[in-house]
């Protein structure tokens, strides 16, 4: 407002400079000229302010989406249905156009999963997936909560493959206590728990009659694992503690895991309460932050390509040891092209296991040697065609792919026998012993039913 003054009074002296000379209505013409002139400066900040471009490209107009309305038309259907009473595979997949020799294709490699035809089942849940011209391309059969088969179709080859997904789970720890009415197992079957009634039978073979001792009023406490997906149980994993007091005196149980990755249970004094115990086939390959690829289909980060990923890849730091997750021979040991370098090791039971990517290899594990479950056989690297550090991890039985998480958690040896933890660990197994038993007594810890978490009462629940 006070540039405006300003200019006016510099308006009126030229205005009495001029006049003398100029004629009136000419004065007036440029008077009113200079107004507007400096009526549009005044207002040149806010015209310029509302169209503005910052230094990453934004502007004050408003941002606007324009969608493609035929971009649906060029996109894959999926479909969900249940499996109806009378309904079978081949009945699904014919009424989606597949041939009679394409079904028995199908019904051939289902069986290298392990998994049958007749198993499907009226009221599960199955997908239809289809390209924008209506052609087959993929089943997907939910076998349970945490597993899926999918039978994807190459519409180029004209090929199938066949492969069955496993979700990954939320494990929580949960605790039970409580006194027996009856019997244990209709104790835990009341509470949802059944499942542990056969891991209690194994642990205790040694020390507990579960025919004789058990009676009304025996007290128990147990600490377990549980899975958990998208909200619903879908299984039980370990028990990690457990009490179960027999004529007043407890028989107690710790799961404990040594170095070497044996894992037994033992009383509070490191001793094996079971002379016997089964041990997994499979340990994990290496120690790693996450899984950064699964095995099945996937756009390779590199080639930018879809295809099949036949193996896992553990994400972990440079040089992070990887061992042999059992017992067995060494059959190659080197570069091998893309995989960069690599071990493979010939395992009993028709398995093999490789292991690529490796950065170096291990002095000990030469080809043709003999390895132990946890023996280090090379360190994590990201040789051969790869973006970064990881293990890529694949077991094969047969000659055939297998899932390695499937084959981490299914797989199993023969019986090992272990009678205490080694005496250079007997401390760390001390202090989870007390950890354990810590949380076994905790009021605090919940078990929680499919639909909602259970109030727990210190008689019935802890």
């Amino acid at each position: 407002m006070r540039r405006f003054r300003r200019q006016i009074k510099k308006s009126r002296k030229l205005f009495h400079r001029t006049s003398r000379k100029t004629p009136l209505g000419t004065l007036l013409v440029i008077t009113l000229a200079a107004i507007l002139v400096i009526s549009a400066i005044n207002h040149l900040p806010a015209f310029q302010l509302q169209n503005y471009e910052d230094e990453l490209g934004a502007t004050g107009e408003p941002e606007q989406v324009f969608l493609d309305e035929h971009e649906a038309r060029f996109s894959n259907t999926v479909s969900q249905a249940l499996i109806n009473r009378g309904e079978s595979l081949y009945s699904i997949l014919s009424g989606e156009g597949l041939n009679p020799a394409q079904i028995s294709e199908i019904t051939s490699q289902l069986k290298t999963c392990d998994f049958s035809a007749k198993s499907v089942k009226p009221g599960k849940t199955y997908l239809i997936e289809k390209d924008p011209s209506g052609r087959f391309l993929c089943f997907t059969y939910q076998q349970s909560p945490s597993r899926a088969l999918h039978i994807e179709q190459n519409p180029e080859k004209q090929t199938f493959n066949i492969w069955q997904e496993t979700f990954e789970h939320e494990k929580r720890i949960s605790a039970l206590t409580g006194s027996i009415s009856s019997n244990l197992a209709a104790e835990l079957q009341q509470q949802k728990r059944y499942a542990l009634i056969t891991q209690l039978q194994q642990i205790f073979s040694h020390q507990i009659n579960f025919k004789r001792d058990i009676h009304p009023g025996t007290a128990y406490n147990i600490l377990f694992e549980e899975k958990w997906l998208n909200g619903e149980l879908v299984g039980i994993g370990n028990i990690l503690a457990a009490e179960i007091h027999i004529d007043n005196k407890p028989a107690t149980a710790y799961r404990y895991t040594d170095a070497k990755g044996k894992t037994g249970y033992f009383n509070e004094k490191g001793k094996a309460i079971n002379l016997t115990f089964a041990s997994s086939f499979f340990i994990n390959p290496c120690r790693y932050s996450r899984i950064s690829s699964r095995f099945g289909y996937r756009v390779h980060p590199i080639l930018r390509r879809r295809h099949f990923h036949g193996g896992v890849d553990f994400a972990a730091p440079r040089g992070t040891p990887v061992y042999a997750v059992a017992d067995g021979r060494i059959t190659f040991r080197g570069r091998k092209g893309a995989a960069g370098n690599m071990i493979t090791i010939k395992h009993g039971n028709g398995y093999r296991t490789k292991y690529l990517h490796l950065s170096r290899f291990s002095s000990k594990a030469r080809h043709g040697s003999r390895v132990k479950q946890g023996q280090v056989i090379g360190y994590v690297g990201s040789t051969g065609r790869s973006t970064g550090p990881h293990l890529d991890f694949r077991v094969l039985r047969g000659g055939k792919l297998q899932n390695p998480l499937v084959a981490l958690k299914n797989a199993s040896t023969p019986i090992r026998t272990v009678k205490s933890v080694p005496k250079g660990e007997m401390k760390n197994f001390l202090a989870m012993v007390s950890d354990l038993r810590a949380q076994l007594h905790n009021n605090k810890i919940l078990v929680a039913d499919n639909a909602k978490s259970i109030t727990v009462k210190q008689s019935a629940l802890n």
